[in-house]
């Protein structure tokens, strides 16, 4: 059992760090070159980054849950949406209350959310039906 938690952790750092890199570089492209304000590239960058953590995640994180994809894609789609508002809120708050840059608030926002995620979809999003 452990090893297989293991396992899991494993792949959702992998999953997770490929996710939040296509989110980051979108993001912080879109801003830095000024096609979007920070607030509507941070939401391109969770667009863009949606599909690749939901079927890495199903295929890899957590490849051996029981629940199907009708069960877990609206439970893993709350539970991204919860994190993706969750970094959103403290992305407004950061920009408009400090100096610091976008790039380095998305940076350690996007850390501090994906720890709340793994385990919202560890025990429940990808979690099986009850018998």
């Amino acid at each position: 059992m452990m090893q297989k938690h293991r396992h899991s952790i494993s792949w959702f750092a992998v999953v997770g760090a490929l996710a939040a890199g296509v989110h980051y570089v979108v993001a912080v492209g879109l801003e830095y070159s000024h096609m979007l304000t920070a607030i509507y590239a941070n939401t391109a960058g969770f667009l863009f980054a949606f599909p690749v953590s939901y079927f890495g995640h199903r295929k890899l994180s957590f490849s051996g849950h029981s629940s199907t994809h009708a069960h877990a894609f609206p439970r893993f789609f709350a539970v991204a949406v919860s994190g993706f508002l969750a970094n959103q809120f403290l992305v407004i708050n950061a920009i408009y209350f400090t100096a610091i840059p976008f790039w380095l608030v998305l940076g350690v926002v996007m850390v501090i959310v994906a720890v709340s995620t793994y385990f919202l979809s560890r025990f429940w999003a990808f979690k099986g039906k009850p018998s």
